[in-house]
């Protein structure tokens, strides 16, 4: 992490973005936030310190750096480019870096309008969820140009042991999109892999401990496998977000001609996982849609 102390606002303080946030105060930055419900962002200044500020646009006033961290495309459009928007008040040479996972469109929109005020843009959407936030551990894919993203590299350097610059604007939002359509299909094939070794009467730690060095190992079935065996969903990244960005991903495949039957049909198993009332548990909860 660069040793220059930055004026950073930070925009959107919860799961992920409190804690991200909290890693650039750590490394010395002064740090002004805003978050829509003010309520978290005053427990966030309390914490941390720093300052809160009442709109996007009165926060990212002389910042150096304004990363946000929001739900979606409208309300990334509304702290960006609304009434009482950032990119109105940013300073031209300021880095604006977007942590929020959106469609391509708007985040190559964001760009152009960038480019027209001086300011650096990069999209960067993060893989790793809350521990990732909370460890400094995320993996960030930067979309951008090469100015910008090594303007960004040593500030996301806090929160984020890998970053990697993709290409140019939106480049990082699709590929937060390659991430989460193999995360789908991977959670699928390993919901029915335990629903299998149930049926079959097999001591689900001794089947992990013997296929989990192999070919069939994961990053989710070494984080998630036992945790599945025992109904255990109420913490990580939730069924809720995840069907927002495979929706991002089967939008994004009508433009560009991709086809994904296997992501489009996970989805609809996880329109089920939300109607049973799981929308907020990891995604994981894919499983509870098998009869044991």
């Amino acid at each position: 992490m660069s040793e220059e102390k930055l004026r950073i606002t930070f925009i959107g303080t919860g799961v992920m973005g409190g804690p991200m946030a909290g890693h650039l105060a750590k490394a010395g930055h002064d740090l002004t936030v805003y978050n829509r419900t003010r309520a978290k962002a005053d427990a966030w200044v309390a914490a941390h310190g720093g300052a809160a500020a009442a709109t996007p646009a009165e926060a990212a006033k002389d910042a150096d750096v304004v990363l946000t961290c929001v739900g979606n495309d409208d309300d990334l459009a509304q702290v960006t480019l609304g009434r009482d928007g950032a990119f109105k008040a940013m300073r031209r040479g300021a880095l604006f870096i977007d942590h929020t996972t959106v469609s391509a469109r708007i985040a190559r929109q964001l760009s152009v309008e960038a480019e027209g005020l001086g300011l650096l843009c990069v999209d960067a959407p993060v893989s790793g969820g809350e521990a990732g936030a909370q460890n400094g551990t995320l993996s960030a894919m930067c979309g951008g140009t090469k100015a910008a993203f090594a303007a960004a590299e040593p500030v996301m350097q806090a929160y984020s042991a890998r970053m990697v610059h993709i290409g140019g604007p939106g480049a990082g939002q699709t590929t937060k999109m390659v991430n989460q359509i193999a995360i789908a299909g991977v959670l699928q094939g390993l919901s029915e892999a335990l629903r299998f070794a149930q049926a079959s009467r097999l001591d689900t730690d001794k089947v992990f401990e013997a296929v989990s060095g192999g070919a069939a190992a994961s990053w989710q079935m070494l984080n998630r496998w036992g945790t599945m065996a025992k109904d255990e969903f109420d913490f990580g990244f939730a069924v809720d977000w995840m069907r927002k960005d495979l929706g991002l991903a089967i939008e994004e495949a009508r433009v560009n001609g991709a086809t994904l039957p296997v992501a489009s049909l996970v989805d609809q198993f996880y329109a089920d996982v939300q109607k049973a009332g799981n929308g907020r548990r990891d995604t994981s909860s894919l499983v509870t849609r098998l009869p044991k």
